[in-house]
């Protein structure tokens, strides 16, 4: 599709500050869908349209003519999709159109828009969307332009700041620490010890990162039967001490109000591990891991209190790092308008151009004899006779679309005039 210098950057949609979850997973898109709805805008004119659908946001982003045209048309189809009347949601849904569009979704590409700013899924969510749409033809040379400028926009705010330096949930943290302690988690063995869920959020995260070899004890007895639905390797629970040394990490949830792993065990495993240094993580309600354990020279203990530290943090950091990241933004969205201002301006100079060259031309054969003086003299009165009239008009019709004031600060603003008609 070719680009379309009327276009406009627009954003219509409902996000987790402005909607609640009930209205968002009623306007939610899924995948199956989405060809489907591309279709619809398309069919009501709006020819180039990403879809970005996710927990936190379901969005229409586009380029259009007609901004007002297309909030009716996406305020429609929201509509229908979620089974209810415009007006249900008219006070829940948000429509933007030209730099407030642009630098809604260079925020949202930088993840400054997110439940937790800075949080780095959001930009391939981003990405996913813009592919999406590339693949069913409904991405031009406009709209890629502005994804484009997002996605520099986004990497400024990466490299520029600490926005997405630090962890900011537990699970993060956890990972955090687990690399500092470890290094490369590829070649690392996980223990979990007890069946908590907040082990399973760590572990995910430490997957994540690469680990592959992950073993599963614990003292109750659903703990064989669930370590072999996951997949993990089973160490029965008297055997729990012997097996400590083959752990670079370990993680306990059991919660069972006694602790599981003591500094006597933890010892002797560092022992046999040539006091190869072991991250212990006690994610039990109460505590499963002695404190002293954490005393001894290579064991490394954080409780949950420890790994909320490192994310609030995290938190903290991120939000004083959120100022920085938003004069980006806006330097961003500046940068973009004074470029465009300046492509929309080259048809007018290359006219304005042409103009001048035809009425050379025409004084030239017209007095082919004549000498530079003369030509000059003639050249400069034709060029000024239609502006002088259409500043009488204005001057004697009181045009209220522009002002001689107006007039008058445009004309030295193009040809740099002072009070006195010299140049500034």
């Amino acid at each position: 599709m070719p680009a379309d210098s009327r276009a406009v950057p627009f954003v219509a949609g409902a996000n987790h500050r402005s909607s609640t979850v009930a209205l968002r997973d009623r306007l939610f898109i899924d995948e199956s869908k989405a060809p489907l709805v591309l279709e619809q805008i398309a069919a009501a004119g709006i020819e180039q349209a990403v879809i970005m659908s996710t927990c936190d946001r379901v969005e229409i982003q586009a380029v259009v003519t007609d901004p007002r045209q297309a909030e009716r048309v996406v305020r429609g189809l929201f509509a229908r999709n979620a089974g209810v009347a415009e007006s249900e949601i008219a006070d829940q849904v948000y429509c933007l159109d030209g730099d407030a569009a642009l630098r809604h979704l260079f925020a949202v590409a930088a993840s400054l828009d997110s439940q937790t700013v800075g949080e780095p899924q959001v930009l391939g969510q981003f990405r996913e969307g813009h592919r999406f749409s590339q693949a069913h033809g409904m991405v031009g040379a406009a709209l890629d332009a502005v994804f484009q400028a997002a996605y520099a926009a986004a990497k400024r705010v990466r490299t520029e700041t600490e926005i997405g330096h630090r962890p900011v949930s537990i699970a993060a943290a956890a990972g955090r620490i687990a690399r500092d302690v470890q290094g490369d988690l590829s070649s690392s063995t996980v223990l979990i010890v007890g069946l908590g869920d907040m082990a399973d959020i760590i572990v995910d995260q430490f997957r994540a990162m690469g680990v592959t070899r992950i073993l599963q004890s614990g003292p109750s007895r659903r703990t064989e039967a669930a370590v072999r639905r996951s997949g993990f390797h089973f160490i029965p629970f008297d055997a729990l001490d012997s097996s400590l040394q083959e752990a670079e990490v370990i993680v306990t949830s059991a919660g069972t109000g006694r602790f599981l792993v003591g500094p006597e065990a933890m010892y002797q495993a560092l022992r046999q591990r040539r006091y190869r240094p072991v991250l212990l993580i006690d994610a039990g309600v109460p505590g499963d891991i002695d404190p002293a354990t954490g005393e001894l020279d290579g064991a490394f203990l954080y409780t949950l209190d420890d790994l909320e530290r490192v994310a609030m943090e995290g938190r903290s950091t991120r939000t004083e790092a959120s100022g920085a990241a938003w004069d980006i933004i806006d330097q961003e969205v500046e940068a973009w308008r004074r470029a465009h201002a300046s492509r929309d301006a080259v048809p007018a100079i290359v006219a304005l151009r042409t103009r001048f060259e035809a009425l050379q031309a025409e004084i030239l054969q017209a007095s082919p004899d004549a000498d530079a003086a003369e030509v000059s003299r003639r050249l400069i009165n034709r060029l000024l006779h239609e502006p002088s009239n259409a500043i009488r008009d204005i001057a004697a019709d009181g045009d209220k679309s522009m002002d001689m004031e107006m007039a008058d600060r445009l004309l030295r603003q193009l040809f740099r005039l002072g009070d006195d008609g010299k140049q500034d």
